[in-house]
């Protein structure tokens, strides 16, 4: 789904983000970016966190859709509206469009996950799955606007769309004058646009940095007329595009000071982090400005760094699934594979040291059969919690005192 200005009236300024605010207030929650302390100890500079998972429908995305919608003639309102999404575009447009009274249509791939086309049904919209992937269903959105005379709303690749998510440069500059950075995720580029139409008019001094998966480089990609690959597999599949809006491009060029990619791992460390130190939910493209501290700390050692927090619309057990891996990943869940004799009290044995110690046993696997040990040996392999990696360490030296042969397995290993 792409367009292409046709006149400087549908350009993104800063007078229209100015607009936009002034028309949809009291339509989007004015979220707050606070101060967290935990955070700046962690990474080393001064950091404040723009919440925009406390909108309605959880991400960013409802401003750009009530800033669209309240643009539209009675006749275009009357038509309906149509939009292609398989996440929080389409929760936002359903969401504003029930409100206004607008018939929405929202186009999604068929792989959908049930929770996705759920959540936007249950906001209003009438679901459609068409389309295996973005573009089949991007097309799709197109033909169905052409043939039934509906409004498209693109998810970034319109002004005004832009405008509506770049209040929030607005909101952060008023909220925390000082700010000398901004870090915001990157996917289509309505969002970091529109910010830095906001953000720079209101503080020029103020620095905008870009984020984006390193498995999804495609902003970086449309800066340079790069070929980097943008496939694979990522946790902030709300920012995995191919194409990037043609309107952002410019603004981007002119207005941000660079674009970073992060690992997956940070991804994960980052969801993980806000989870457990900051007590607030993340989705893996929420996390990616967190991420960017995570991997490069001495770019911003020092300063007043404002994160936008873009959303927390992620899958409960894909939530689990992070938590857990980076408690292996820092040492604080780990499997120990252990050489026993077979007889009985070795078990019990090793269960105490772990119960002396405060180490939680969490799974417990006892194998008599491997060829590798002798016939009146054992191996057990025990998954247990600790405190912290000295912790562990603490509960392995034990066990090795007492006559054990211990190895730590490889997490990778099934």
């Amino acid at each position: 789904m792409t367009s292409s200005p046709e006149s400087s009236s549908s350009l993104p300024t800063a007078e229209k983000v100015r607009a936009a605010r002034e028309r949809t207030k009291g339509q989007y929650i004015e979220t707050p970016t606070l101060h967290r302390p935990a955070l700046s100890q962690l990474t080393g500079c001064e950091v404040y966190v723009k919440y925009e998972n406390m909108q309605h429908t959880g991400a960013f995305k409802a401003r750009g859709a009530i800033a669209k919608l309240t643009t539209l003639t009675a006749e275009q309102r009357k038509a309906g509206v149509v939009a292609m999404s398989a996440g929080n575009h389409a929760q936002g447009v359903a969401y504003h469009a029930k409100r206004l009274g607008i018939p929405a249509t929202i186009i999604m791939p068929k792989g959908t996950p049930f929770n996705k086309t759920r959540k936007t049904s249950d906001y209003g919209g009438k679901v459609v799955l068409e389309g295996e992937n973005f573009t089949e269903s991007s097309a799709a959105a197109q033909r169905m606007a052409k043939e039934q005379g509906l409004t498209l709303i693109h998810p970034y690749d319109d002004a005004e769309i832009i405008a509506g998510q770049g209040v929030i440069g607005y909101e952060m500059i008023e909220a925390v004058p000082e700010l000398d950075t901004i870090i915001v995720p990157v996917g289509g580029g309505g969002l970091i646009a529109g910010i830095a139409l906001a953000a720079k008019d209101a503080k020029p001094s103020v620095e905008i940095i870009g984020v984006e998966p390193e498995l999804y480089p495609s902003m970086i990609n449309a800066l340079t007329r790069g070929n980097r690959p943008c496939t694979g597999s990522t946790i902030a599949e709300g920012i995995a595009v191919r194409d990037v809006g043609q309107l952002t491009i410019p603004v981007v060029r002119e207005l941000v000071k660079e674009t970073l990619t992060v690992s997956e791992t940070n991804l994960e460390r980052g969801v993980s982090i806000y989870a457990t130190m900051v007590k607030t939910v993340a989705e893996g493209a929420g996390a990616a400005p967190l991420a960017a501290l995570l991997e490069y700390p001495e770019k911003f050692k020092g300063k007043k760094v404002g994160l936008v927090l873009s959303g927390g619309n992620v899958d409960a057990r894909m939530l689990s699934s992070v938590l857990m891996r980076d408690l292996v990943r820092v040492g604080q869940v780990l499997t120990l594979s252990i050489e026993m004799p077979d007889r009985p009290g070795s078990l019990y044995a090793i269960a105490g040291i772990c119960a002396e110690l405060g180490a939680n046993v969490l799974e417990v696997s006892h194998g008599r059969f491997a060829l590798d040990l002798s016939a009146n040996a054992a191996r057990l392999a025990i998954t247990i919690e600790t405190r912290d990696q000295a912790h562990a360490q603490q509960v392995m030296d034990r066990i090795r005192a007492a006559g054990f042969t211990l190895s730590v397995r490889d997490p990778n290993e099934t």
